[in-house]
């Protein structure tokens, strides 16, 4: 007999939905935003992708306030860079504990209830789209979930923890909206393209209960995150050579639509936030002096908050991330208008 305790049986999808509904208008926005964002993975429009937010969505009112921010400043820069908030409601844990995202703890200072988490998650979604105009990134920790939200989302992230489990790659090659592999922990860029590879190709197999069909996704990509050697030490992999190893692992795959976005942070950054601007300008040079990069490259991931840094669980200062470190409003503002004005 297996060591779990059935608490409940949770509400589909469908039933979501149906409580809480998307709008025509809502549908036309999400769509219209994926055409766009479409064209700039397949090289039709030479925009650049900003995927850029909280570590974790903790707080939903702070995060619809700083996504409110992030609003005004994507209007002045809309011709340069496509901008899409992070909204990231799972959050990994490399050893099991501590606050795993929205979707376990809608408050994190109480204790775990999915059903609530998936209301929550959900609604936040919405709250994003309906107030700002914003289809945003989550992170497909658990295949499972990604139905409550697939009529919501523009981007959809695996993890470096994530990116070598088999149902990832098989669930992302379903997926209508660019899907990001990030290379794993270990930095070994041929399990990041093998992933690739599984997510554009067409595959059989048992999602949620049923038989389904999928029929590749030709905007799987790469995300460069760094990575940790066997001593547990940080190393980037955003510098020009590293880039240029990428564009060479892409050549001889024959990959549909090449494509990487730079991770600015987690190992790349050491996980000082504050590094991120100097790592995005780094790379737009690697793009100006490299042709191949500058196709290649089609953006960054930037983890950013209203308040630099991060603090615990129960720190209570509004806006501060409780995971990872982020780069705080006032900064990541100017870095936006500063990548922009790079281009």
């Amino acid at each position: 007999m297996m060591n779990l305790e059935f608490e409940r049986k949770l509400t589909i999808p469908m039933e979501v939905k149906e409580m809480y509904p998307v709008t025509p208008e809502m549908t036309e926005i999400v769509a219209a935003r994926a055409k766009e964002l479409e064209d700039i993975f397949t090289g039709k429009d030479d925009r650049l992708v900003l995927i850029i937010g909280p570590c974790s969505a903790d707080n939903p009112d702070a995060v619809i306030d700083y996504i409110t921010r992030l609003r005004k400043a994507a209007d002045q820069v809309k011709n340069e860079l496509f901008i899409i908030p992070r909204i990231y409601t799972g959050k990994p844990r490399t050893t099991g504990a501590g606050y795993k995202g929205l979707m376990h703890q809608p408050d994190p200072n109480a204790k775990p209830d999915m059903f609530k988490g998936i209301i929550a998650v959900r609604e936040l979604h919405m709250r994003a789209l309906k107030e700002t105009g914003f289809s945003c990134a989550d992170e497909m920790l658990y295949p499972d979930n990604h139905r409550y939200l697939d009529d919501l989302l523009a981007y959809v992230a695996v993890g470096a923890r994530s990116v070598e489990n088999q149902e990832h790659r098989l669930v992302a090659s379903g997926l209508p909206v660019p899907v990001g592999m990030k290379n794993p922990t270990s930095g070994d860029l041929s399990v990041m393209m093998n992933a690739i590879t599984a997510a554009q190709s067409k595959h059989t197999f048992i999602y949620r209960g049923w038989e389904v069909h999928s029929q590749g996704n030709p905007l799987a990509h790469s995300i460069m995150r760094g990575y940790v050697n066997k001593h547990g030490q940080s190393h980037p992999n955003y510098h020009y050579e590293d880039l240029v190893l990428l564009a060479d692992f892409y050549a001889k795959t024959g990959l549909l639509n090449p494509a990487c976005i730079v991770d600015t942070n987690h190992c790349n950054s050491g996980k000082d936030p504050l590094q991120q601007p100097r790592i995005a300008k780094e790379v737009l040079s690697a793009r100006r002096y490299n042709n191949e990069i500058k196709k290649m490259v089609k953006g960054f991931m930037i983890e950013s908050y209203i308040e630099d840094g991060a603090q615990k669980v129960d720190g209570g200062c509004y806006g501060k991330s409780i995971t990872d470190p982020c780069l705080g409003w006032e900064k990541s503002e100017r870095l936006i208008y500063e990548i922009a004005e790079m281009l």
